[in-house]
């Protein structure tokens, strides 16, 4: 039935993590331009949203790399029988 529903809508694709730095560097140097100077709300709201996508590309690293750390203790594991 969802698949009539016509609020259902197309995926849209995911950035990866180096498009996200590369997002995240872009609004770093506008916020850091003369573009900004006159508004230091909307510079700070800047700063702060490229800081956050910093921070979001940086746990997904580690997520990634603790996920395959398990991964490879659960093979491990296996392999001498303890799972």
């Amino acid at each position: 039935m969802a698949e009539d529903d016509s609020t259902n809508t197309i995926r849209a694709s995911q950035m990866t993590p180096g498009g996200l730095t590369a997002l995240a560097g872009r609004l770093r140097a506008r916020a850091e331009s003369v573009v900004l100077r006159d508004c230091p709300h909307q510079q700070s709201d800047t700063l702060a949203a490229a800081q956050v996508i910093d921070q979001l590309v940086q746990l997904h690293a580690e997520i990634r790399a603790t996920a395959a750390v398990i991964d490879d203790l659960s093979r491990h594991l296996a392999i001498v029988g303890g799972a």
